[in-house]
């Protein structure tokens, strides 16, 4: 690994003040941590047909989309008084394939838990998940929220004031594809394209349409997922029960998520949770990035029908 890291682009972030380094692994950029767990991944991981994927790029709605799929999947076992997402942070019950590749090896022998996540763009990921026919749900969002996201989760996690690190100089190196697992146009297209070539296995879903109608689109995610409700549990209110479960209001107020710590990044567990909005990047945006990368995105994604203003 250490030979191969040396063989790899590397970028170093002028607004970070130099404390995030990015390589360019497999034509993403990502820190040198999580190319080397990806990497194991890809070597060793081995796929269960009955593994689902939840698949990102970071700051697209993964946390969110997280908690809906795990109360799903488990309220046959827990309810909204006993889920475990109430003491762990849902990145802990929901393990990352390329942090945490032995909680779900473990998973994999001693639970039913089918969930894994990944930030992995599609062409990267390990060969025995597309040879396992297992499901994939990918969530994706209006790139301009993502880019102000992005940035303030950096931001924090390196103590970093506004004034220290121009959001500036962060939407520039975005525009140029330089982002946490970015470009982030070519890890969208990657998931979108396979998802026309194989619609039976890929369910994506959009930030903004899971704002407008979370209720229905849960039920979309549970019946995709094979966990579909029963009549008596809508009629019951479980869907909406799980909902408010996992609605950013509440989750963002549990105790564990504004004093505790990711037990495998080691990140506080309140950065996973700013503002939840649309439409905030209204607050950061001036018109020439506005328009920059609404051409950006409109050149990318040109012909795929995929809107992401």
């Amino acid at each position: 690994m250490e030979d191969m890291l040396k063989t790899l682009p590397q970028h170093t972030c002028s607004w970070s003040k130099g404390n995030i380094a990015f390589y360019k692994y497999q034509n993403f950029w990502t820190s040198q941590t999580l190319v080397v767990g990806g990497h194991l991944a890809q070597q060793t991981f081995k796929a269960e047909p009955t593994d689902i994927f939840l698949c990102s790029s970071p700051k697209t709605g993964t946390t969110w989309v997280k908690s809906l799929a795990f109360a799903i999947v488990t309220r046959q076992k827990f309810d909204d008084s006993t889920t475990p997402l109430l003491t762990k942070n849902v990145h802990e019950c929901v393990p990352f394939l390329e942090r945490d590749l032995e909680k779900i090896v473990e998973n994999h022998k001693n639970s039913s838990l089918p969930l894994v996540a990944t930030h992995l763009p599609y062409p990267s990921l390990p060969e025995s998940v597309i040879a396992s026919n297992c499901k994939i749900v990918y969530v994706y969002r209006n790139t301009k929220d993502v880019i102000v996201s992005h940035y303030h989760f950096l931001r924090k996690a390196l103590n970093l004031t506004c004034e220290d690190a121009p959001f500036e100089e962060a939407f520039e190196e975005f525009c140029q594809g330089i982002s946490g697992y970015g470009p982030y146009w070519d890890h969208i297209l990657g998931y979108w394209k396979a998802s026309l070539e194989r619609p039976d296995i890929f369910l994506l879903l959009k930030y903004e349409d899971l704002k407008k109608d979370t209720t229905s689109n849960a039920k979309r995610l549970a019946e995709f997922m094979g966990y579909p409700f029963s009549t008596e549990e809508e009629k019951a209110g479980v869907i909406e029960k799980i909902t408010s479960l996992c609605s950013f209001e509440n989750m963002s107020n549990l105790e564990v998520n504004k004093t505790g710590s990711n037990r495998v990044g080691g990140l506080e567990n309140k950065l996973y949770f700013r503002k939840g909005e649309d439409g905030d990047w209204k607050n950061y945006f001036t018109n020439e990035m506005k328009q920059k990368i609404d051409k950006l995105m409109d050149d990318k994604l040109s012909g795929t029908g995929l809107i992401l203003k």
